[in-house]
């Protein structure tokens, strides 16, 4: 198989994975308490990552000093906490609005560096501000789904944002797998005493389409996705690699009309345009992907 082949395939196990997670999540929420399923998962994902890391990269990897290990306890907190914010959300919100609103990260970050000195491009900083535009007739209330919970998901994107933003200025383990390991154990055992603290998970009343959504966000979104998402890094084009910013939202979109029969309005319709039309143009300008460091956006 080809180089080139190898580096489409890897793209669109990204495309498909982390497009899917919003639907892996909504399943997930149905019969699982939140809070609990979120921890649950990434000490779960934690745990098959150290395996994988120590398996392919070596043991030597994971030793990691004291700065970096509260780097990733500071990262874990803010990724995996996203992701929880996300999972109360989905119980109110639809995923492909869900979608949209997480895929203006990218506008988030540029914000994020504007306001800490540095200088984006101009096309960058005016695309942020129609993204924004858009993202505000994402939020306005339709089909009865209540305000706080479309606040809760601009909530996680910004959390998502300020994670990302931050896991590139601190001190993280030189292994990004490593790295990964220790932000999805830090974010998993933050979360799942405050799960178990306010729920009381009954087993007996899990569906199996709730505990095949949580395996599919363990396994698949969490360390196939990810494991692919470090291949395409390093072999291939940024600007490529890139495109699963603008690309995730759609496949979570499509999904939630096949699977849930969620409908689209002619705001969201708009709003996800000026949106993705925004996100495409500031990851073109800015040529980096927003970083990823604990599975996907969902």
């Amino acid at each position: 198989m080809s180089h080139a082949a190898r580096v489409w395939i890897a793209l669109g196990t990204v495309y498909i994975i982390w497009g899917s997670t919003y639907l892996g999540i909504e399943l997930t929420g149905e019969t699982i308490p939140p809070l609990f399923a979120v921890g649950v998962r990434f000490v779960a994902a934690a745990l098959l990552m150290f395996g994988f890391t120590a398996w392919k990269r070596g043991t030597h990897v994971l030793r990691v000093g004291r700065r970096e290990l509260a780097a990733c306890a500071l990262i874990g907190a803010l990724l995996p906490g996203a992701n929880a914010v996300l999972f109360v959300a989905e119980r109110h919100v639809s995923t492909g609005v869900s979608a949209l609103i997480i895929g203006a990260v990218p506008l988030w970050i540029v914000l994020l560096r504007t306001i800490t000195g540095d200088r984006p491009p101009r096309a960058a900083l005016v695309g942020v501000l129609v993204g924004f535009g858009g993202l505000v007739l994402l939020v306005r209330p339709n089909g009865g789904t209540p305000l706080w919970s479309l606040l809760l998901v601009v909530c996680s994107s910004l959390m998502w944002a300020t994670g990302s933003f931050l896991s590139s200025r601190l001190t993280l383990p030189a292994d990004s797998f490593a790295a990964t390991s220790y932000e999805m154990l830090a974010g998993g055992l933050i979360l799942l005493p405050i799960g178990l603290a306010t729920t009381h998970p009954h087993f007996s009343q899990f569906s199996g389409r709730s505990i095949f959504g949580f395996f599919y966000l363990v396994t698949f979104g969490s360390v196939i996705g990810y494991t692919a998402y470090v291949w395409l890094l390093d072999n291939a084009p940024l600007g490529r690699v890139a495109t699963y910013a603008y690309v995730n939202p759609v496949v979570a979109i499509a999904l939630g009309a096949i699977v849930l029969h969620e409908s689209l309005t002619w705001t969201i319709g708009i709003g996800a345009s000026l949106v993705l039309a925004c996100v495409a143009i500031v990851v073109r300008r800015e040529t980096v992907p927003t970083p990823v460091p604990v599975a996907e956006s969902g």
